[in-house]
Formats: structure tokens, C-alpha cells, sequence
């Protein structure tokens, strides 16, 4: 049997770990405090949960969460239906069960935001929000050329990069622009062929939500989106289903040396995966309440940051572009009037378009969320 996880991960294992998990990555007995402080180090764990009680599981449980981990379920020569009611409702984002150990074998694969691998030059694209003209005019303007040809079913997008270099889309495609299908076919086309990596922003979500059925508010040009899709192919409604579905909300690129998120993402959050880390890279740092505007409260989280990662991100409309403790927002607010923003990676250099009008009337003022509040 082949059991894939992620290289980060905890793993308890419910039986002899011994052929399964290698002793490199054994943390011996379910010691929460132990386990918590390898997982905060960034260190693919498992540990014997064999003997561990209810108290002790749920104490793991929460020391994966607390470093942002994913916790998996294994048991080795053991029941599997005694281990999965052993876990009850315990967040275990897999179970696999071992007749005998020597038939098991572990692959392990990095973590779904972590694309270390996947190295610059970068034009990362502030939120574009189906600006699909001031989309093209940056794109030239950085080096690419953008060819849209035919029309209803046969309209394609077709982008040629400048040599050596690939685009970044930092999530927030549709939305109050006045083109949100040629925004689509563009960057889906882009990142299908290699020539653009992409992130989900928290208004691709909420298209995602309707193209699947599911209820959704249509505010906040979510409307808008939904009538420019009206009269598009079905096919290409699933194509775009299908693409944002696959979007994760942060990946950290160029060796460890950039982050892109859509909202931001703190510190001990980049390269991991966990439903926090999904809900702050596409939200950034909220609270459930809402603001006097009627918007949710957010708070500035750059004012905190202290990694080594650069981190780039949008969500947040600001008039001007500033690093804060090595993180940039580059979302200028194209839609509401401002300007299409990217940051040419590694060089930190900004390349700016005007939009062409006011698409969309803004409901709180651009700039930088206040801080969060300190606590007593």
C-alpha cells in the first residue's frame, strides 16, 4: 500500500510504526508539548498514538493546529474502525489503514503551497477585478504580447512572455470591472501553458461558490460577473470551475525567497496548509464583526511581520505602493478608478497602468487597515 502525505505534516499512528514511518521522523509518545515544538520548526512528525487517551489526542489535535499543520490518521496492523472512533470529531484530513506493515510503503510530497521549486523572474499583478483592457495594457507594457481572437465560443486569449519571464496573478481576478470573462481567459490561458502561476482571491471564491450551486450573496460585482457570464458557453463556466477550485491562497515560490498571497500571510503560515492559513491568505486578519461602513473589520497585519520571506499581496486597496517590514500591497484599486499595479520580482521594481474609468464606487477609503488592537 502507498500512502502519500505531505512532507509536513503529523502523523499519528495507531500501531508498530516502525516499517512505516522513518526514525528520522518518529517523535516517539504523544507528548503535545514536544510535538508542537518540532511542528513549529517546520518538521514532518509522527508520533505512537497507540495508548493515547481521548485528552491526549485532542491535545495533539491542537498543537497541529497551532503550527498550522495537517494531522493524518494511520493504523498499522490495528483496526482502522477502533481508530477513526478513537479520533471522533477531531480535524484529520486523512485515514489509512495497514493490514501489514510490510505492505506499506510512505511517499511524501510537498505541501500544496509550497513551490519552492518554481523560481523568478516574477510580474506580480495586483487584483484586477475584470479590468480586462488595463489587464492588456500591463501586460504590453511589461513585455508580453496579448492577442484576443473570435468571438463567443471560439474567443481565445493568446499571450506571448517576454523571454525568461512569467506573470503572477495575486488572486481577486472578477468583480466590478466591466470584463471579467476575457480577464479569465486570459490569466487561465496564461497559467495553462506555464507562462503564469496564480492565487485565489476571496472574490474568486464567492464566483466559485455560485458557478457550483451554492448560495451566495450577489454583492460586491459578484453580480456583475454572473451577468457577463450569462451568455457564455456552459463549457467555459466549467473550465472556470474547474480553475478556480485548484487555486490555493498563498504559494511560496523562488526558493523560499517570496510569498504571494492574496491577503497576506503571517510568518509561521507560509508553505503550510490548513484551513487558518487558507482563511487569512484569502481574508487577511479579520473579526466577525463588521465595520461602521458595513465591510468586515481588518487589521493591518504587516505592521507584525518578521520573516525573511518577502511577502506580496493585494485585497486591500492602497493609493500608494510602500514595503512595510518586507511585505507590499499591490493592489491600487483599478477598479474603483485607481491603477493596475505589478512588481517586477527579483528587482522590486513597480510598473503602473491608469484605469480607463470608475468601475465601481469604493466603500471605505484606500490605504492600510488600522493595527490590532493590543491586548491587556
Amino acid at each position: 500500500m502507498q500512502i502519500v502525505l505531505p512532507d509536513f505534516a503529523l502523523i499519528l499512528l495507531f500501531g508498530p510504526p516502525s516499517a512505516v514511518v522513518a526514525h528520522d521522523h518518529f517523535g516517539g509518545a504523544a507528548d503535545p508539548t514536544g510535538v508542537e515544538a518540532r511542528l513549529r520548526a517546520r518538521t514532518l512528525t509522527a508520533v505512537d498514538a497507540t495508548a493515547a487517551t481521548r485528552q491526549e489526542l485532542t491535545a495533539l489535535a491542537r498543537s497541529a493546529t497551532h503550527a498550522y499543520a495537517q494531522m493524518f490518521a494511520i493504523a498499522v496492523e490495528s483496526d482502522a474502525a477502533d481508530m477513526a472512533r478513537r479520533l471522533g470529531t477531531l480535524s484529520v484530513a486523512g485515514q489509512f489503514g495497514v493490514a501489514r506493515a510490510v505492505d506499506a510503503a510512505m511517499t511524501l510530497i510537498p505541501v500544496s503551497t509550497d513551490k519552492r521549486h518554481e523560481l523568478g523572474p516574477f510580474d506580480i499583478i495586483g487584483d484586477i477585478h475584470g479590468c480586462a483592457d488595463e489587464l492588456i495594457e500591463l501586460l504590453q507594457k511589461l513585455g508580453y504580447r496579448v492577442v484576443l481572437t473570435g468571438a463567443g465560443d471560439d474567443r481565445r486569449a493568446l499571450v506571448a512572455p517576454p523571454l525568461g519571464r512569467r506573470a503572477f496573478f495575486a488572486g481577486d481576478l472578477v468583480d466590478r470591472g466591466p470584463n471579467s470573462p476575457d480577464v479569465l481567459r486570459i490569466v487561465m490561458g496564461m497559467v495553462a501553458d506555464g507562462s503564469a502561476l496564480c492565487i485565489a482571491g476571496n472574490h474568486d471564491i464567492a464566483l466559485l461558490r455560485w458557478l457550483e450551486g451554492r448560495q451566495v450573496h450577489l454583492r460586491h460585482g459578484l453580480d456583475l460577473t454572473v451577468a457577463q457570464l450569462a451568455p457564455e458557453a456552459a463549457a467555459f463556466r466549467d473550465r472556470i470551475r474547474a480553475f478556480i477550485a485548484g487555486l490555493k491562497g498563498h504559494l511560496w515560490v523562488d526558493g523560499g525567497r517570496l510569498a504571494v498571497a492574496h491577503a497576506g500571510v503571517q510568518e509561521p503560515m507560509i508553505g503550510r496548509s490548513s484551513g487558518k492559513v487558507r482563511a487569512f491568505s484569502l481574508y487577511g486578519d479579520t473579526e466577525s464583526k463588521t465595520a461602521a461602513d458595513g465591510l468586515p473589520v481588518r487589521y493591518h497585519w504587516a505592521l507584525d511581520y518578521r520573516g525573511e520571506t518577502a511577502v506580496v499581496y493585494g485585497h486591500t486597496p492602497v493609493a500608494e505602493v510602500d514595503w512595510v517590514n518586507n511585505t507590499l500591497c499591490i493592489d491600487t484599486g483599478c477598479c474603483f478608478g485607481g491603477q493596475l499595479t505589478a512588481l517586477r520580482w527579483p528587482e522590486r521594481e513597480l510598473v503602473s497602468v491608469a484605469a480607463r474609468e470608475v468601475y465601481a464606487i469604493r466603500g471605505r477609503a484606500f490605504g492600510h487597515p488600522p493595527p490590532r488592537p493590543k491586548r491587556d
